[in-house]
């Protein structure tokens, strides 16, 4: 089976199960949108999946995705990228020239950065304000008390177009926990956007409400190791 092929065909077994869950839940497939999550993936894959269709993409690193991305982004220009991972306030410029969608925004250092460069450049990526529903002291993402005014400072104060809210569950926990933490926190601050659910969970998110999930090793296969810093 060719690299295409392969991926095409884990394309839409994903797809497929991802329908399942939006069935089960009363929902529409348009309701759900599918983030290929490329980090650490050859380009190679990444053309492999726009050719099947895909056009959204996650990535972890500011250095890698720009490695990947601009030419992609030249040639296909609906292509929507994410920004996943962490990112460093010296970073700021480089994501909003990159970035379609930044779902990782979590302090005020960053927010104050985002706005500037937002200003800077004339262009407004989407951003979503992580919560850390767990209260991991080792994970990103503003603690679920703090939401509220966080948000209420990035959208109001600052002017960013926050649109929603992202999470990543504590791996031993039962994720429909934080998945319902994470929509009640958006709906009382009027957000429609909720970045929840990965390959091993996703099915549970679309339950309550998921309207992105991050799906990565399901599509391109294991992911290999990384070589930037």
């Amino acid at each position: 089976m060719t690299l295409e092929a392969e991926i095409a065909a884990n394309l839409a077994a994903v797809k497929s199960e991802i329908a399942v869950a939006v069935k089960a839940a009363g929902r529409t497939v348009d309701d759900v949108t599918l983030v290929a999550v490329s980090k650490v993936q050859a380009t190679d894959k990444v053309e492999a999946a726009i050719a099947a269709g895909q056009l959204e993409f996650g990535e972890n690193r500011v250095q890698e995705a720009q490695s990947k991305f601009p030419d992609l982004k030249a040639k296909h220009s609906d292509l929507r990228l994410h920004l996943i991972g962490p990112l460093q306030t010296n970073k700021a410029r480089d994501a909003v020239e990159l970035f379609d969608v930044i779902e990782t925004l979590d302090r005020p250092k960053l927010a104050k950065a985002l706005a500037k460069e937002m200003q800077r450049v004339g262009r407004r990526p989407d951003c979503l304000v992580q919560v850390n529903t767990g209260k991991e002291p080792q994970k990103a993402g503003v603690a679920p008390e703090d939401a509220d005014a966080f948000i209420s400072f990035a959208r109001d104060e600052l002017q960013l177009p926050v649109t929603g809210l992202m999470c990543i569950p504590p791996v031993d926990d039962e994720p429909a926990l934080h998945f319902a933490l994470l929509a009640e926190i958006a709906a009382r601050n009027d957000l429609s956007v909720l970045s929840m659910g990965m390959s091993a969970d996703y099915g549970v998110a679309v339950r309550f409400g998921a309207t992105s999930v991050r799906v990565g090793t399901a599509i391109f296969g294991a992911r290999p190791k990384a070589t930037t810093p």
